[in-house]
């Protein structure tokens, strides 16, 4: 198991009270590292993982970015690990300020980030680059072939989220969806890809798994695999739009084959437990870079087959 750069390293991991977050805190305490967990909840269950905890005002407040600088700085955080896309956003200029701290940082560029969050210019990105995603249209489903899913152009997780088969039906979720987006539903299994991407843009890691059984969004059974076809168009798919760092990748392969990606969220995944299960150890080699080293890739090699039958007391079976 890799360890940070210094043996006194501590890193403040934000949004412990999502699994992605909690992932990561719990995988660093598990190896010495020592955590400052913070979260805008003072209620979120990861804050009680760890004597060393902080509530952070919400990303869209103004002071959320000076919180995060002093939490880091004050406990003398020799890197940031942060778990929530638009906590990424908020902090995306402040990077000169956590580094003469000498606090190690990892953001993605802000249109990279930017490309993500937003659904409707992510599509028209992947469209452009000739990567295989659906048909996309802004408010309606003009030009977009049913069966459907109708969800906000800016979301998280399964909210808002509708699968319609009708076009009276999506007039109905248009109505009902903030600033709503239309894609073709796509046939298939749907999968994830956990990835690194390290700062020269080359995939140095990439764990595919079928998403079994998801719950608010969130992958809670699954099964790692490797196909060329999902790591094609995951690598392409990460190129399209610039991104650097770690992220998930969503998408479907079809009967055919065929791979189709319907969104990248630029962080780690609540389902990040299965890919550490089965032997890639995307945090660690994440933390490695924030504490100035390169990435190893034969750390982030994998085992296909590992199966997650049990989220949340992650239960795992290996082949």
């Amino acid at each position: 198991m890799s360890v940070p750069a210094r043996l006194d390293a501590t890193v403040l991991v934000t949004g412990v009270g999502g699994p992605a977050g909690l992932a990561v805190a719990r995988s660093l305490l598990a190896r010495g590292v020592g955590v400052v967990l913070t979260d805008a909840d003072p209620t979120a269950v990861g804050l009680r993982f760890g004597p060393e905890r902080v509530v952070l005002p919400h990303s869209d407040e103004a002071g959320f970015a000076d919180a995060v600088v002093a939490a880091a700085t004050v406990r003398r955080c020799s890197a940031v690990v942060v778990t929530v896309a638009e906590e990424l956003r908020a902090l995306a200029d402040r990077e000169e300020e956590f580094h003469a701290a000498g606090v190690g940082t990892w953001f993605p560029d802000p249109d990279a980030l930017d490309a993500c969050l937003d659904k409707w210019r992510f599509a028209r990105i992947l469209q452009a680059a000739g990567v295989p995603t659906p048909a996309t249209a802004l408010g309606s489903a003009n030009g977009v072939p049913g069966p459907w899913i109708v969800k906000p152009r800016r979301g998280r997780g399964s909210r808002d989220v509708h699968p319609v088969d009708t076009r009276r039906d999506v007039a109905w979720a248009c109505r009902h969806v903030p600033d709503p987006i239309v894609q073709q539903r796509c046939p298939g299994r749907e999968f994830t890809v956990d990835t690194l991407v390290d700062r020269d843009g080359a995939l140095v890691g990439a764990v595919p798994r079928w998403r079994i059984e998801t719950r608010a969004g969130i992958s809670t059974k699954g099964l790692t695999f490797t196909d060329p076809a999902v790591l094609d168009v995951t690598a392409r798919t990460l190129a399209a739009v610039g991104l650097r760092g770690v992220a998930n990748v969503q998408g479907f392969l079809d009967r055919s084959g065929a791979a189709t990606v319907v969104e990248v969220n630029p962080r780690f995944s609540g389902g990040l437990p299965l890919s550490l299960a089965a032997g890639a150890d995307l945090v660690g080699e994440y933390v490695r870079v924030l504490h100035g080293l390169p990435v190893r890739p034969e750390r982030l090699e994998f085992t296909p087959g590992v199966a997650m039958v049990r989220y949340l007391e992650s239960v795992f079976v290996r082949p």
